[in-house]
């Protein structure tokens, strides 16, 4: 599935590609709605009306993923809250392995995530997987969510690579849409990105189940 005589550079989303997205939904969808329920006296029922108001409204923009955004417009601690489940952390299966035989490659190896810089060094305590990356790229640093051109050009002046020899690996459909529009050759995605939910079928990019499907095998 992948031309890895021909790949040069690997750029590998966090949440829902390297760790389990389960733990993002269960807080976005489940904890934290019921926390402002609590919090503001009303309903469960009312507190996801409104916070799933809110959250389509911004949603693929750089604040939907900014924690200092939503502590200020719910008037809630939400790293507090994030760290309160941290236990949920988890990686997908295989890739601790696809990240070290990447390493014993000749490839750039980037992690690019939209994720908050708080929201990585909650995760990075629990699971520290940053010395597999040449570089960690988070979007709130370049001003710009990875479903924004501006993102993909801001990335070439910082870390210059070369999209026909480009590897990119995300779960979100919009993301690689936007990679595509600006030529990175090769796209993945991921079949299962939260454990808790069934399979999506009919992905319009190429997708995987674990990465061990795209590892080539290693002869003893």
């Amino acid at each position: 599935m992948i031309d890895w005589p021909n790949i040069r550079t690997v750029l590998l989303d966090m949440d829902g590609t390297l760790l389990d997205l389960h733990y993002d939904n269960h807080f976005w969808m489940e904890y934290l709605p019921r926390a402002y329920a609590q919090t503001r006296g009303i309903s469960e029922a009312e507190a996801i009306a409104y916070l799933h108001d809110s959250f389509t409204s911004i949603r693929g923009s750089l604040p939907w993923y900014c924690l200092d955004h939503w502590s200020k417009e719910l008037d809630m601690d939400i790293p507090r809250l994030k760290r309160e489940i941290k236990h949920m952390i988890r990686m997908r299966p295989y890739s601790l392995e696809f990240l070290r035989w990447l390493r014993s490659q000749p490839l750039d190896v980037l992690l690019v995530t939209n994720a908050h810089r708080e929201t990585l060094n909650i995760k990075m305590a629990e699971v520290d997987i940053t010395e597999w990356f040449d570089h960690i790229v988070v979007s709130h640093d370049l001003n710009a969510p990875k479903e924004q051109q501006v993102f993909w050009e801001r990335l070439q002046e910082l870390h210059p690579f070369d999209p026909e020899t480009t590897l990119f690996i995300d779960d979100t459909e919009a993301v690689l849409d936007a990679a595509k529009t600006y030529g990175i050759r090769h796209l993945l995605t991921l079949l299962q990105p939260d454990s808790s939910q069934q399979k999506r079928m009919g992905t319009r990019f190429p997708g995987i189940h674990h990465f061990d499907e795209i590892m080539p095998a290693i002869l003893p």
